[in-house]
């Protein structure tokens, strides 16, 4: 009990999820860069992965130390609430002990932002994980991937690739979300956040 000050601010971060839609036509979307953060992390501590009883691909994977649970939900991007819900309760994992890394419309293009908890930011795959676990104090990588040039609409926009001439700082900012995640996992979100939010 008496750590509790310190904990709160370095709490271990059990679970990473990566939001996105599942379906190769949707892989290297604007919208899937929180799948594509979250298999960098699966590659990098070899987590063994499975799509059995839950509707998610999730699996373990010992990271920074500790038994770190990843996970991509398979129910389209709108209802990942209802994936997170089912796994978190059934590993006994809080929702504080939680990340979500997603794209961000309102971030500028390549720019990386940790919080550690806030509204959905009209981001439907965070209001739907706020919906169903009744609750928003969970930590989120957000992945700016910025508005469209070309007047396009943003339901189309956002399930496009990036435009060619950003695709090469699109993969450095995935990069850096990976390098990010990685901190919060060995040193907690508020030292993640002190790291990485400051970076141009």
């Amino acid at each position: 009990m008496t750590e509790h000050s310190n904990t709160s601010c370095k709490a271990d971060i059990l679970a990473v999820v990566g939001l996105g839609n599942p379906g190769r036509e949707y892989e290297a979307t604007r919208h899937n860069v929180g799948f594509q953060v979250v298999d960098r992390l699966i590659a990098r501590y070899a987590a063994s992965m499975s799509e059995r009883k839950f509707r998610a691909s999730w699996g373990f994977g010992m990271a920074e130390g500790k038994k770190v649970l990843f996970a991509k939900p398979l129910t389209y991007m709108n209802l990942s609430g209802e994936a997170v819900r089912e796994i978190l309760s059934y590993f006994g994992i809080s929702p504080e002990a939680m990340l979500v890394v997603h794209d961000d419309l309102d971030l500028p293009f390549a720019r990386i932002r940790m919080a550690q908890r806030g509204g959905s930011g009209g981001h439907k795959g965070i209001q739907s994980i706020i919906d169903h676990l009744g609750k928003a104090s969970f930590a989120r990588l957000k992945l700016g991937i910025g508005r469209p040039k070309h007047g396009e609409a943003i339901e189309t926009f956002v399930l496009q690739p990036p435009y060619p001439e950003d695709r090469q700082e699109f993969e450095q900012m995935i990069d850096l979300a990976e390098k990010t995640a990685c901190a919060a996992l060995g040193s907690g979100i508020a030292a993640a956040m002190n790291e990485f939010n400051r970076r141009d």
